[in-house]
């Protein structure tokens, strides 16, 4: 079948421009959350297009750095093309890599040679190329149901308004915290769900249900369960769209969500720790037509060349082959003994209150057990050891993020001598997610979290698994510093 790809409007380079280096072929062919801050060198989610093997990288919720071997392999595409573009036009050599990369994937996702794939410059275009097709062949605009922004992202809603082309679009977000953060009953959530789809069919308007697997705090909603009813009974006036952008899932489940006929929206900088912006959506072949013709929609123009994406999923699909190559009865047993570690120093710990994350029920897909049922995302809110015990507010608390990834001189941030080497540490955790007020003052969390790379990195060699543990635990030690050097 025919492969297509997006480019974001206004973010048009010529080859030349988009090949002038590596590290700048990476951060091409985005829109402004890639390019880098004069100052700092950093994108929006604080990374850098170079390797930094000094960082200790826990944040793949929201991105991480890319590594050495990602980097190299970026570099040797790179090349290639520089020579291939003395002999070749640009898009014939561009439909070329994007052909090779689409078999890769198929392959390292063990899914049928007939999937549809569409690549996308991020999970938020993806978003918005399946809203359109959504909006096929109907007078009213479809409703859209999808959990709330602070758990998916924040120009999804936008995104998805804009794709549909009509001021009725209605996007409906579904709160998935209570006011105070913790989380509402599944059984709340699915009910809302479940009287938002029947009002909308009873009204003779089409509905997208977006499900997303995993949140940024690592939760499905609405429930599988839910999910699969819906779809039974209102197939032929509903679309599912999987948001399974963390690519938190394993061969079986994805496989199961495609014969579903559901649409699964992925990318390759969240778990697989590509670089930022590598999007891509996966389908049945007969869904192919209509949403080729919701691609030629949002995209009217002629198709452009988007080395930077190219290259981008070139490094995730290179750790993610690496990620294929460890038994999965050692990946769960690292999940298992990473989980343990982690639980038992933020219950412990009186600066911390770990976020409650429920068991992840992959049960009505029928699919057999892997590690894709165990939580691979750790949230937490930050506490002052005052007499109160008070949370941080998301203001502290994002001041402690960013404090993180760099190295603090102890002479001016209030740290006796015997913490530098903890103070020197350099770390990425997740960004903060807001979780509601405590006491009337907004509060945030931030998120350690578990990636493909940190498990391919423990099993290197015996010792690598506890000291890939350790470091996580260390990147706590430097939390609880900052706010202790706080006050």
């Amino acid at each position: 079948m025919k492969t297509n790809y997006s480019h974001p409007e206004g973010m048009t380079y010529s080859p030349q421009e988009m090949l002038s280096d590596t590290a700048q072929c990476l951060t091409s062919g985005g829109d402004a959350r890639i390019a880098l801050d004069a100052i700092s060198g950093m994108n929006q989610y604080g990374c850098r297009p170079f390797p930094d093997p000094t960082m200790l990288a826990y944040g793949s919720s929201t991105a991480s750095i890319i590594s050495s071997q990602g980097y190299q392999h970026a570099n040797q595409l790179h090349q290639r093309l520089v020579v291939a573009l003395k002999t070749e036009a640009a898009a014939t050599i561009y439909s070329h890599e994007i052909k090779r990369l689409r078999q890769e994937l198929i392959h390292l996702c063990v899914v049928p040679e007939t999937t549809g794939m569409i690549f996308s410059a991020s999970g938020t275009d993806a978003h918005s190329l399946v809203a359109c097709y959504a909006a096929r062949g109907n007078k009213l605009a479809p409703r859209i149901i999808m959990i709330e922004a602070n758990e998916t992202g924040k120009g999804v809603n936008a995104a998805l308004k804009t794709a549909t082309h009509d001021e009725q679009s209605e996007v409906i977000p579904i709160k998935l915290r209570l006011d105070n953060g913790e989380l509402r009953p599944i059984t709340a959530i699915d009910k809302e769900v479940e009287a938002l789809v029947a009002e909308a069919i009873t009204t003779n308007r089409r509905v997208l249900l977006i499900v997303t697997d995993q949140s940024k705090t690592g939760l499905i909603a609405p429930s599988l369960s839910c999910v699969l009813d819906l779809h039974q009974r209102f197939q032929d006036k509903m679309d599912v769209l999987i948001d399974a952008c963390q690519f938190r899932i394993a061969p079986p489940t994805l496989g199961a969500y495609l014969e579903l006929g559901f649409i699964v929206a992925l990318t390759g900088s969240k778990f697989l720790t590509g670089p930022s912006f590598s999007g891509v959506i996966l389908f049945k072949s007969s869904l192919s037509s209509e949403l080729d013709a919701a691609y030629r929609t949002l995209t009217p123009h002629s198709e452009p060349v988007n080395f930077g994406l190219l290259l981008r999923w070139e490094v995730a699909l290179q750790e993610l082959k690496a990620f294929r190559l460890i038994p999965q009865e050692y990946i769960i047993n690292f999940i298992h003994d990473f989980t343990a570690a982690i639980h038992e120093r933020l219950q412990q710990d009186v600066f911390f209150e770990p976020l409650p994350v429920p068991i992840i029920d992959r049960s009505p897909l029928q699919v057999d057990s892997s590690w894709d049922q165990l939580q691979t995302i750790f949230p937490f809110l930050l506490y002052h050891a005052d007499i109160d015990r008070t949370p941080l507010s998301a203001e502290e608390t994002l001041r402690v993020y960013q404090q993180l990834s760099i190295s603090i001189n102890d002479k001016h941030n209030n740290i006796p001598t015997h913490y530098a080497a903890i103070a020197n540490l350099r770390c990425q955790t997740g960004q903060p997610v807001a979780c509601g007020q405590r006491n009337g003052v907004a509060i945030s969390a931030l998120r350690l979290c578990i990636s493909t790379r940190l498990i391919v990195e423990s099993s290197s060699k015996e010792s690598s698994r506890q000291l890939i543990i350790n470091a996580a635990l260390s990147v706590l030690d430097k939390i609880s510093l900052l706010i202790r050097a706080s006050h």
